[in-house]
């Protein structure tokens, strides 16, 4: 454990209960996100990107695409 975090455990202590069980919370679901974000980044993504900009190129090279304006349809 880091000596930032064990003060702030230090300093929670003296807060009510109430206080220290909402910051537990809080404290467990950024975790619980954080360890999801890790995960969610640690899978490769490329395949799919590969295989879209592949169709792109394909399709702009047999003339099935147009140049447009991010306001137009």
């Amino acid at each position: 454990m880091t000596h930032l975090l064990a003060e702030a455990f230090r300093k929670a202590q003296d807060l009510p209960d109430y206080l220290q069980n909402e910051l537990a919370e809080q404290l467990i679901e950024d975790i619980e996100n954080e360890i999801q974000w890790q995960q969610t980044l640690s899978y490769p993504q490329g395949s799919k990107l590969e295989e879209l900009a592949s169709q792109a190129l394909q399709n702009s090279e047999a003339g099935k695409t147009r140049a447009m304006g991010f306001d137009e349809l």
